[in-house]
């Protein structure tokens, strides 16, 4: 029982620490890129790019969680 809250909470902050740093990192990106595209449009692609990054944080951490229960038998 002991076992199963521990991997349970590793995986949950496995997802959770890395979503709470994407949406404080698309907080500030997303205002500088409004501010920027405003002057050069023609920046959209980097605009989307920039803004596309952080996400990769919670993809891989949503991997770490599935590993983490897998490995743990709680799949």
């Amino acid at each position: 029982m002991n076992d199963v809250f521990w991997l349970t909470l590793s995986a949950a902050l496995a997802v959770g620490i890395p979503a709470l740093a994407t949406a404080w990192a698309q907080s500030k990106i997303g205002s500088s890129v409004a501010a920027t595209l405003a002057e050069k449009p023609e920046l959209s692609t980097t605009a989307i790019l920039m803004i596309a990054i952080p996400e990769t944080m919670v993809v891989l951490g949503f991997v770490v969680a599935l590993v983490i229960m897998l490995q743990g038998g709680g799949g």
